[in-house]
């Protein structure tokens, strides 16, 4: 989740929040392409899925600033 100072930033600085998009955008692309692509184990599977579901909340928070 984003924590209340980089979302107070993100809501006066425009390119702070475009900076911040951008980059959960790229570490979810990223991830899912990790996950298509590994043959990890289980455990780590998971804990990728939940960053990606954290990630995709945060996007959506970000967005509605936006």
């Amino acid at each position: 989740m984003i924590d209340d100072f980089t979302l107070e930033k993100c809501k006066k600085d425009r390119s702070i929040l475009e900076l911040k998009i951008k980059n959960l955008e790229h570490g979810i692309n990223e991830a899912e392409k990790m996950i298509a692509e590994s043959d990890l184990d289980s455990e780590s599977l998971i804990f990728l899925r939940r960053k990606v579901a954290k990630s995709n909340q945060d996007l959506a928070i970000l967005y509605s600033i936006y």
